[in-house]
């Protein structure tokens, strides 16, 4: 059933990256939540890494919002399936507030995504080393899209009072209330590596204390009224809640008696190595009858009793490659569950994991390929078309996707590709058996039938 939503909501954006997005997003999920407001999270974008600093602010599961990956139709109906019974929607934006995919204009943009949301607009300013100008950086992003409804400023890293009072003045001329000032505060601040910021799980007590203090930062130097003013002016979103059961199960699929009393054990990679996974994956899994089980490769020597199928995600195992291949026998159950013509669904740190070895440590052996760490990154969103059937997808299923990471993978023999890629134009991963391991990060909310293929194989393998 169609309804409309009128969630409070706000879109932190930025004229551009390191403008203190995540510091100003977060801090307001958390300053939120502690008055007793039941926060949800949102990011714009592909990004793993930050839904974890919100789900610390706010005690729920941190969403993406990616209209590239997802498609502009389902920007709308996940974020009213992640903001159910929620009093405010906080929805971290992504590089600069008009940066997209590559090419393709405003489409998955912070800006496009506000305006698929009738969300306004929050700006947040880097203001160090500027003052009237900051008028002009202001009007510019304010006039570019008249669509895009700019109602407050946020200055970051202003460095004194006299600093702030000639900002004020300037922004007096644009007609752009500040909604926030922030001073330059270190201890806010949280460590970065070679793919951004360094996850929750890796530094939880630190990280604990690092949304505390943006939370303390963010109430103190911002006019928390005047923004839940701003949210609760959100324009109503007349689309249905995205549903997983709904989504998983097509109109004319009727379960047999065996499938309805079978639920196939699907066990899910997670802890310190493995960080990036959409909760929308689990829960397509579930509502595709499988019994969703999640286990530490760090830490569990065995998988999960009774797995009859495995997805790893991705993560860092590249950080961690002594320790997964210390964990010896972990790596022989995972290679013989693929030996048995298991399903098994890798992802990036997945892939690297299934690997022959990593940077000369020993991986899981069930693909004939050798990874290693390089000084180039590869980035970018993907299109892709399955070359062959596997256990996520029928040959000639296109799907999207996204690539993040700074290591190689020199294949060997007894494998098909998974994806063909159109830019740039190449074959990619791996298909052997029940085996799919691929670089690309996708989201299974866009093609809800691979995780139905995926459980359906997990009950017949």
């Amino acid at each position: 059933m169609v309804t409309s939503s009128s969630v409070p909501r706000l879109v932190i954006a930025a004229p551009s990256s390191r403008s203190g997005k995540t510091t100003v997003a977060t801090g307001l999920m958390a300053a939120f939540a502690a008055r007793g407001l039941a926060v949800s999270p949102h990011k714009v974008g592909p990004d793993y890494i930050d839904p974890g600093y919100h789900a610390l602010a706010t005690g729920r599961v941190g969403r993406n919002l990616d209209a590239y990956l997802c498609g502009p139709e389902l920007v709308g109906p996940l974020f009213r399936h992640g903001a159910r019974g929620c009093d405010l929607a906080v929805v971290e934006g992504v590089m600069g507030m008009y940066d997209g995919a590559a090419g393709e204009g405003e489409l998955a943009s912070t800006a496009h995504v506000a305006k698929l949301l009738r969300a306004p607009v929050v700006l947040v300013v880097d203001a160090a080393s500027q003052s009237r100008s900051v008028a002009a950086l202001v009007h510019g992003f304010v006039s570019w899209d008249p669509e895009v409804r700019v109602g407050g400023v946020i200055l970051n890293k202003v460095a004194s009072d006299r600093h702030e009072e000639l900002l004020r003045e300037a922004l007096e001329q644009v007609g752009v209330p500040v909604l926030g000032v922030l001073r330059r505060a270190p201890q806010v601040d949280t460590p970065s590596r070679h793919l951004g910021l360094v996850p929750v799980a890796e530094r939880r007590a630190e990280a604990v204390e690092a949304v505390a203090a943006m939370a303390a930062q963010v109430a103190e130097g911002c006019d928390l009224e005047a923004l839940l003013g701003l949210a609760r002016s959100a324009g109503a979103l007349s689309c249905a809640a995205w549903d997983a059961a709904e989504a998983v199960s097509p109109p004319t699929h009727h379960p047999t008696r065996s499938q309805e009393g079978t639920k196939p054990r699907v066990a899910v990679a997670g802890g310190s190595a493995f960080t990036f996974s959409y909760a929308e994956h689990a829960e397509l899994l579930a509502a595709a009858g499988a019994e969703v089980v999640p286990f530490d490769p760090l830490r569990d020597e065995e998988l999960p009793e009774g797995t009859s199928g495995l997805v790893i995600g991705g993560g860092f195992p590249e950080v961690y490659a002594a320790e997964l291949s210390a964990n010896e026998p972990l790596r022989k159950s995972v290679a013989a569950l693929a030996d048995s013509g298991a399903p098994l669904a890798a992802e990036c740190a997945g892939l690297l994991y299934l690997c022959r070895e990593l940077d000369g440590q020993p991986m899981c052996g069930v693909l004939d390929a050798g990874a290693r760490m390089t000084d180039r990154l590869t980035l970018g969103y993907r299109d892709a078309v399955a070359v062959g059937d596997s256990v996520l997808a029928a040959a000639g299923t296109r799907m999207r996707g996204h690539e993040f990471h700074r290591t190689a993978v020199e294949p060997g023999s007894g494998t098909d590709p998974a994806w063909g890629v159109r830019t740039p134009r190449r074959v990619e991963g791996f298909v052997q058996r029940g085996v799919h391991a691929s670089y690309l990060h996708t989201h299974w909310a866009s093609r809800p039938g691979v995780a139905r293929r995926f459980v359906e194989r997990c009950r017949t393998s």
